[in-house]
């Protein structure tokens, strides 16, 4: 038996604040036996993509950044495997809303961005990201780890994706609004949990950033479809035990992704 830990939070302005933020976050999943935390989306900024054709510069980060040395830190120093979320700029000079996912020893396993980028009314991501390839499944000291980034969530092949590489857990940084249909958003990731026989944490943002409310209601759900835990609207640790030899028996009974015919999986094509 281990824990997940997901840190609802809201972001300032200030990228030093917010990791200041991420460390009392950190240290409080740790005293509270998790093994693993899940932050939400773009957790070190404000969330830009709510204005059409900002500038967002500021918050860019390379792999080289302090801040990601910060985080690398952080993640060693609490024993944590950590999920985080940046705007992350590649040696190229293209930028991404993607996930660093570090071990409990502070090695970065990889950076997971963003495939499907949405564009409407308080979400001009495209203005600001580029797609990423594929989802990525990394070995942690906490199991098997998917990353699913936000929007992506909402396309199911997402999660079926991780799935089929042998997730056991995937995390979902998001960023919902406090007008969205939350309940509706909760049941989602119980779905998707229970079709791909994963645990999902899905670690969204809370508090006010200008005229925009961000919904909180982070929610941490079972490879049966159980809800597990689910926040409020307020800034919150959200704790919930998970059992992997239990996500296996789940998954052998069920046989979802075993059973799944072959012309339906990535790289196949029906007969």
């Amino acid at each position: 038996m281990a824990r997940i830990a997901v840190l609802q939070h809201a972001m300032a302005p200030d990228i030093a604040v917010n990791l200041e933020t991420a460390q009392r976050m950190m240290d409080g999943a740790a005293a509270g036996g998790a093994s693993l935390v899940v932050f939400p989306e773009v957790q070190l900024s404000p969330f830009f993509p709510v204005r059409k054709g900002g500038d967002a510069s500021a918050y860019a980060m390379r792999r080289d950044d302090a801040a990601m040395d910060a985080l690398s830190s952080l993640a060693r120093e609490s024993g944590l495997v950590t999920v985080a979320n940046i705007y992350f700029e590649d040696d190229d000079g293209t930028r991404y809303d993607a996930s660093p996912v570090f071990d409990a020893d502070g090695r970065l396993l990889g950076i997971s961005k963003m495939v499907h980028i949405a564009q409407f009314e308080k979400f001009w991501e495209q203005d600001y990201y580029a797609p990423g390839s594929g989802f990525d499944v990394y070995d942690t000291a906490a199991g098997r780890l998917g990353i699913v980034i936000c929007y992506d969530r909402h396309f199911p092949e997402s999660y079926r994706a991780c799935a089929l590489q042998g997730a056991e857990i995937i995390a979902t940084p998001t960023c919902n609004l406090a007008g969205e249909p939350l309940d509706l958003f909760a049941w989602e990731i119980r779905t998707l949990a229970f079709q791909n026989s994963v645990y999902a944490a899905l670690a969204n943002r809370c508090g006010v950033e200008g005229d925009t409310a961000y919904g909180g209601h982070s929610v941490i759900a079972g490879p049966d479809g159980a809800l597990l835990a689910q926040a409020g609207p307020q800034p919150e640790i959200l704790l919930a035990d998970y059992d992997l030899d239990h996500r296996r028996q789940v998954a052998d009974t069920y046989g979802w992704t075993r059973n799944l015919n072959p012309w339906l999986k990535p790289g196949f094509s029906r007969p």
